[in-house]
């Protein structure tokens, strides 16, 4: 072999190390270079949120939205003032005008420690899908200091003003207006609704808790706090230190600890990451995130005795302070709507629906008590994703607000919101506006317990519950006077100014001259920017050494939250803890809720008010009877049914139009009827249809429902078939014939084409057959069983399935 061939491959190699040297060496100055300026950029976005923050100080702090408004009530001149208002939304340029006889709506932001906006902060959010589909729209603000005095109670008294003027406002809209409540927003609209319950119309609860004390175990460490901080007398004390002002930066402080990683890292890592696309996001956001608003002590003292610690709102424990009214949840007569995430940390699934069993005994309660209660839970969003998040706009928050008026005739009940994308072959696609189909799941309350993890975990916050009232007398008696003495306003604002959360931004500001220099700089380096390219190795290294920071946070947060845990339970789970303060056993909350002879006897009066409804009716409701007949479960309601009836109602011919409101009667009359007594709701049906065509019509309404629904050919539809040829054996009707495939289905028989059902014999019945169970069945011959029920009186639904509660997520609470 010859001496040279070694030699040149020395060389070779030489010559490839070299060259992967030299490109190392560039990437490693062009990520150095590229470092150096993002490091700049984002001390510049810093400062730039110092300033912005400073700026939204002196302009009082106005709400973030992006959209124009005008005051129309101002809450601060009422007789009992409270520092809120009601603003009425304009729409922008590419929405059309809003039309005054549409439903109003109304956003009540929540007012947990920042300032309003978080509703309308983008042009996808709730009030933009509002302003798009020509509704009014309004805002119920709030200003950054309450007035003297201010209570919860004045609020609430605000609010139902702003309400009584939104309906003064609109006296033709076709319905009462639709209130969203956001988080905290949401619970107030829940004593709103139950308070004034004619005011309101639908109403939906965005990531609102309700049921404080719930939440699973290992995953839902915020419920533990109020137990571990030993109740509420440091609220208490925040509001002493703040001359009688509770500063909403200390909530913030608590939200911002839940999710340390992001906090402290993930958040100001992905802005340096990104700085040059993701300065004007995060700015944004910050511009709300950093205003921070001021309660009065008395106010955050009732939130968190009455409901974060006491959770006294979903047990009606809730009274006024002269005692005149109590606030009972069951006193709301519109229909409630519930938004809730398994990615929310903050208001996690249980916290949002576990009020339901606590208020009900079973879905027949429900029922009887004339509500309707529909829920949609969200994979993965975070708490705030809920408010702000433009996908969840244009899914979730738009197909909810798009179905108000099914939600709005659902018969009572409890139901599941289900949003899944349409396809090409979808039956009745033409009936879906938009991309995606809602259907209403029918669910009983086993659904809803299923969530968590059982509620005998909640014993332990009875204990917490009766501690924190021994902590507060002994706060109020002995310690609350001595601070009040040493508090004023200049020490207040000094505490004010130094919390962590305001003291970030002010020192990085244009209020700092060591900062001075920042600007120009960055100015420089912004026209000299050269970012490195995606591909640089120390770019990707980068990356992989933050993913590892963001797991060391999180393995701090996940033993912290253990351990803040088990130091809850060895706490507060102690016999001889629980023996000190008077529990000897624990009883379940339901107790607490037991229906009073009130109750039972209205209940009665309004069974004994329904005997004469049967046999009397309009030919509207006895074609509601029919279609209701048919769904022996009351389940699977979807919007393509719903639009398709619409349209049978207005081609119809009645001798007037039923209005939204009549519809609504009469679904939920006609569902009652059939669910108490089936067989005389069905024997009765011929007095409610008289004529021949109002048969024929209720007999092809029902069938061409069901094929929108896709119900046919399945054995759901099997059911459906059956149930048709009884009542149309019932009404001596020919039952409306099945298309065949891919062809149009067949109207039903003309009036033209048969002879009147007054000139047949009456011992003549038309038998007719019906695919399902193996071969024909005569209709007439085979009486329908009876729906089965579950446990607590729901009837079962074809298919349900219990809903799964995914592993373990946790989400920052910006989504």
């Amino acid at each position: 072999m010859s001496p040279t061939v070694p030699f040149a491959a020395t060389v070779t190699s030489l010559q490839q190390l070299a060259a992967t040297g030299t490109r190392t060496l560039a990437a490693a100055l062009e990520y150095s270079h590229d470092r150096w300026q993002r490091h700049i950029l984002t001390l510049d976005a810093l400062r730039e949120r110092g300033n912005q923050y400073l700026a939204h100080a002196r302009s009082g702090k106005p709400p973030v939205l992006v959209f124009d408004y005008d005051i129309v009530m101002d809450g601060r001149t009422l007789p009992q003032p409270a520092n809120y208002a009601l603003a009425r939304i304009h729409p922008p340029a590419d929405c059309p005008a809003t039309d005054p006889a549409k439903r109003p709506f109304v956003v009540i932001d929540p007012r947990a420690g920042h300032g309003p906006g978080i509703g309308g902060f983008k042009i996808d959010s709730e009030i933009g899908i509002a302003l798009r589909q020509g509704h009014p729209c309004y805002f119920v603000m709030f200003f950054p200091t309450p007035e003297p005095g201010q209570t919860i109670e004045c609020v609430a008294r605000a609010e139902i003003a702003f309400l009584q003027k939104v309906n003064a406002l609109h006296p033709d809209a076709e319905g009462k207006p639709f209130v969203i409540g956001n988080c905290q927003g949401g619970w107030a609209l829940m004593m709103l609704a139950a308070a004034a319950p004619n005011l309101v119309g639908p109403i939906l609860l965005a990531g609102s808790p309700v049921s404080y004390w719930a939440g699973v175990r290992g995953k839902n460490p915020m419920r533990y706090s109020g137990g571990l901080l030993g109740g509420t007398w440091l609220a208490s004390l925040a509001g002493d230190l703040g001359n009688g002002r509770f500063d909403g930066a200390y909530l913030v402080n608590n939200f911002e600890q839940l999710n340390p990683a992001n906090t402290y890292w993930s958040k100001l890592y992905n802005l340096f990451a990104k700085v040059d696309s993701e300065r004007e996001r995060f700015l944004e956001f910050e511009r709300w995130w950093g205003g921070h608003y001021l309660l009065n002590k008395q106010e955050m003292e009732w939130i968190t005795q009455n409901l974060f610690v006491g959770n006294r709102l979903s047990t009606g424990q809730v009274v006024t302070s002269d005692g005149g009214t109590r606030i009972d949840l069951r006193n709301i007569r519109s229909p409630i709507i519930v938004f809730a995430s398994w990615g929310d940390n903050i208001t996690p699934p249980q916290q949002a629906l576990n009020w339901i069993p606590d208020l009900y005994e079973s879905v027949d309660d429900i029922r009887l008590n004339e509500q309707t209660i529909v829920y949609c839970l969200h994979e993965q969003i975070g708490h705030l994703g809920i408010f702000v998040s433009a996908t969840v706009a244009r899914k979730e928050t738009d197909k909810l607000v798009g179905t108000l008026e099914l939600i709005d005739t659902l018969p009572p009940g409890l139901y599941e919101a289900i949003i899944e994308d349409t396809h090409p072959e979808m039956p009745g696609r033409e009936y879906v506006q938009g991309r995606y189909l809602v259907r209403f799941a029918p669910r009983t309350l086993d659904d809803i317990l299923a969530l968590d993890d059982g509620r005998d975990d909640e014993e332990a916050f009875e204990v917490v519950k009766r501690v924190a009232v021994a902590n507060q007398g002994l706060y109020d008696t002995f310690v609350s006077p001595v601070v009040k003495s040493l508090s004023n306003e200049i020490t207040a604002e000094a505490s004010r100014n130094f919390n962590p959360a305001r003291a970030e931004r002010w020192w990085f500001s244009d209020a700092n001259p060591l900062l001075w220099p920042l600007r120009p700089l960055a100015g420089l380096v912004h026209h000299q920017r050269r970012p490195a390219a995606e591909d640089n190795p120390f770019v990707g290294l980068e990356k992989q050494v933050s993913a590892q920071i963001e797991v060391a946070w999180d393995a701090y947060r996940d033993s912290r939250d253990s351990l803040q845990e088990k130091l809850f339970q060895l706490i507060y789970e102690s016999p001889m803890l629980k023996a000190l303060v008077g529990m000897g056993s624990y009883a379940s909350r339901r107790p607490e809720q037991a229906h009073s002879w009130m109750e039972e006897e209205f209940r009665r009066l309004k069974r004994h008010a329904l005997e004469g409804s049967f046999e009397h009716g309009t030919p509207l409701e006895g074609l509601v009877r029919a279609i209701l007949f048919t769904k022996p479960d009351l389940g699977g309601f979807d919007e393509r049914p719903f639009n398709l009836l619409r349209e049978r109602i207005h081609e119809a011919g009645l001798p007037e139009l039923p209005t939204l409101a009549n519809l609504k009667a009469a679904v939920k009359r006609q569902a009652f009827l059939v669910l108490l007594d089936e067989e005389r709701a069905l024997a009765a049906l011929p007095g409610l249809l008289p004529t021949r065509a109002d048969r024929q019509r209720a007999l092809s309404t029902a069938y061409t429902l069901a094929e929108a629904r896709g119900d046919l050919g399945s054995d759901q539809g099997n059911t459906f078939l059956r149930r048709l040829a009884r009542l149309a054996e019932v009404l001596n009707e020919p039952v409306p014939l099945p298309p065949a495939k891919s062809a149009k289905p067949q109207p039903a028989i003309a009036a033209a084409d048969a002879p009147s059902a007054r000139q047949r014999p009456a011992a003549r019945r038309t038998v007719s057959t019906v695919a399902g169970d193996g071969g024909t069945v005569p209709a007439a011959a085979k009486p329908q069983a009876k729906p089965k029920t579950s446990g607590n009186g729901q009837a079962a639904s074809a298919g349900k399935k219990a809903v799964p509660r995914p592993a373990n997520r946790r989400k920052t609470a910006e989504g």
